[in-house]
């Protein structure tokens, strides 16, 4: 079981500090860390805290999970992994590429043209 716990639905005025003290009081936190946006500087809403081991890391979550910080109910649960190739487009090492052939279209080469419609 993980240590490392999302923590969502946090107000902007939460940082990195009180996000830790908040955590520290159910055991050794070994880092606490707000999502910032890159271009403004302003939290995103959510962070990460990391845990000494999982036991804490339950008794937290257990305890803090809907719970009122500033007006809002944070969410608190296990992290989950970082998901990698989202499948979400944009260029591969193969390049631009339809995911799927259609013989129906184009010229059969996969240029410019009219289709077949």
């Amino acid at each position: 079981m993980s240590s490392k716990i999302y923590v969502g639905n946090l107000p902007y005025s939460v940082t990195d500090s009180s996000l830790e003290s908040n955590f520290a009081e159910f055991g050794n936190v070994s880092s606490a860390k707000v999502m910032m946006d890159r271009e403004t500087g302003r939290s995103k809403g959510f962070g990460f805290v990391e845990m000494a081991s999982a036991e804490v890391a339950q008794a937290a979550i257990s305890a803090l999970n809907g719970m009122s910080v500033d007006g809002r109910s944070i969410v608190v649960n296990l992290a989950r992994p970082r998901e990698e190739g989202r499948g979400s487009g944009g260029y591969s090492p193969a390049g631009y590429k339809s995911s799927e052939s259609r013989s129906d279209v184009g010229y059969g080469n996969g240029g410019y043209g009219g289709g077949r419609y």
